[in-house]
């Protein structure tokens, strides 16, 4: 689902010109003709798919400045854009300090305002990913900062939001990688226990013989190798949350002990002559056929239905593919982040591949898939390419490998304009065994002496001009210098008209 900005200006006309203009960017626009207007909008029940706020400073009534102030004031989270057709440092400072996120002078370009959007998205993005990751840490975690639009997810939000109001014991069952922990992690953040310990115990990962004693602890001496007292995880857990993922892989003797624990709210840790008495949540999960396993005697019937009180099952992610999307934009600016990379997209093509794709691993396996895209990235798009191993399987799809590198001989050169129209030839470079051609600069002139930097510098131009069709602000980008110096050697090199 496209991001949504909303566009707050009082002249009906600019209110246009930039609502088209934004549509053009590949954005959703809602648009609001003062300051009033747009504080309804953001506080109406379709309030949640504003993402992001253009805003017109100099406006009657409630002006820029002051729904800045309100939106501070009632706490509602967006990023503003602001742009005023007087624009001044202070202006532009006050602005700032005021909440906004950018500011723009117009008439805005279409390429200013799109790389503003753009770098405002991303901040956003950004900070979303730190203040989950806060939650996750504190235990405050909630269902609101879990990444979905589907409608399968809604129901296990609704589920784990009833979960969440009361003690009761929940089993949370779903494949491998679906995200089980985060919809525990939201149980919590959203109880009373919220900020209090939560501690994951894998109960497939841990040897038989030392399961028992991690989870209910052991006292000094009580077997050999106990060189100190440990306590176990009920004891750290208490007053908090035990989420045992993978349950099913518990041994039947432990299950003896696990079942006491929950009807009589304390453990025995090895070794002790007294119990302890403990206060959990207990939240359970796994991805097997529960009531298989108690079939064959690999599961206690009784301890199965004292965890399965309230069961929720999370949908593997093939049911949910709309969630795709804003999965996959949240593992780029993530894995961009960490990797100091700068990636601005994900192409048409690629996304709808990975929509396509039935994710056998899920989650976890999307977000290793958007890993390793990011790592082999060498553009700031990711495109099929980026993902070879999905390619493979999804038809009507195919990755580029990237061209090996060739030895070839010294290529002859032509001398030719490199657009028609231009005076000044640039080198064309023939491949004598393939025919092709490349434009490139030369480095000699005719009496094979050194060319001077001021004629190549005029080349390069020229044929950066011609190349990006008089882009300038792609022009400046590609040959490493400012927009200002570019317009300057353009009057020395009389390329005005070009």
């Amino acid at each position: 689902m496209a991001q949504c900005v909303l566009i707050v200006d009082d002249d009906p006309a600019q209110r246009r010109i930039l609502q088209e203009t934004i549509k053009r960017f590949g954005y959703e626009t809602v648009t609001a003709g003062g300051g009033e207007e747009a504080l309804e909008a953001l506080e109406a029940d379709q309030a949640n798919k504003i993402s992001l706020v253009v805003l017109d400073l100099v406006m009657p009534g409630l002006d820029g400045m002051g729904v800045l102030e309100q939106l501070r004031k009632r706490k509602i989270m967006r990023p503003v854009i602001v742009q005023t057709a007087h624009g001044s440092i202070e202006t532009a400072i006050k602005a700032m300090r005021a909440g906004a996120s950018d500011f723009v002078v117009k008439p805005v370009s279409a390429e200013r305002l799109q790389v503003s959007l753009q770098n405002a998205f991303k901040m956003t993005q950004l900070e979303g990913e730190i203040t989950r990751i806060k939650r996750k840490v504190s235990g405050k975690f909630t269902f609101k900062d879990l990444i979905t639009q589907s409608p399968a997810m809604a129901r296990v939000i609704k589920l784990g939001s009833k979960a969440a109001a009361s003690n009761i014991p929940v089993l949370i069952e779903g494949e491998s990688g679906v995200g089980k922990e985060l919809i525990a992690r939201a149980i919590q953040g959203q109880s009373e226990r919220a900020g209090k310990p939560f501690v994951t115990v894998n109960c497939g990962a841990i040897p038989e013989n030392l399961v028992e004693s991690i989870l209910f602890g052991h006292e000094k001496g009580a077997f050999t190798g106990a060189t100190e007292k440990r306590a176990g995880k009920f004891v750290e857990a208490d007053g908090g949350t035990l989420f045992l993922d993978e349950v099913g892989e518990l041994p039947l003797d432990v299950q003896v002990k696990l079942l006491r624990a929950l009807q009589e709210g304390e453990i025995d840790p090895v070794g002790s002559r007294k119990p302890v008495k403990v206060d959990i949540r207990l939240i359970s999960a796994t991805n097997q056929d529960m009531i298989q396993r108690v079939k064959e005697g690999l599961f206690r019937e009784d301890l199965y239905y004292r965890l399965n009180v309230f069961p929720i099952m999370v949908p593997p992610l093939r049911e949910r593919l709309e969630d795709v999307p804003a999965l996959v934009h949240h593992f780029v600016t993530r894995f961009a982040a960490e990797e100091g990379k700068r990636i601005e997209r994900v192409s048409e093509e690629a996304m709808e591949m990975l929509q396509r794709y039935p994710w056998p691993g899920n989650v976890r396996q999307l977000e290793n898939t958007v890993f390793r895209a990011v790592v082999l990235a060498e553009t700031t798009e990711l495109g099929v390419s980026e993902f070879p191993q999905i390619a493979a399987h999804v038809e009507g799809f195919e990755a580029e490998p990237p061209a090996a590198p060739k030895v070839v001989p010294k290529p002859a050169l032509y001398q030719g304009p490199a657009m028609v129209g231009q005076e000044h030839p640039a080198s064309v470079a023939v491949d004598p065994a393939t025919g092709s051609a490349e434009v490139g600069i030369r480095v000699l002139d005719e009496a094979g002496d050194i060319r001077s930097l001021r004629d190549i510098e005029e080349e390069m131009i020229r044929l950066a001009n011609a190349r990006y069709r008089g882009r300038m602000t792609e022009i400046a980008k590609k040959l490493g210098i400012g927009r200002s110096t570019l317009y300057r050697k353009m009057r020395e090199f009389g390329l005005e008209a070009s």
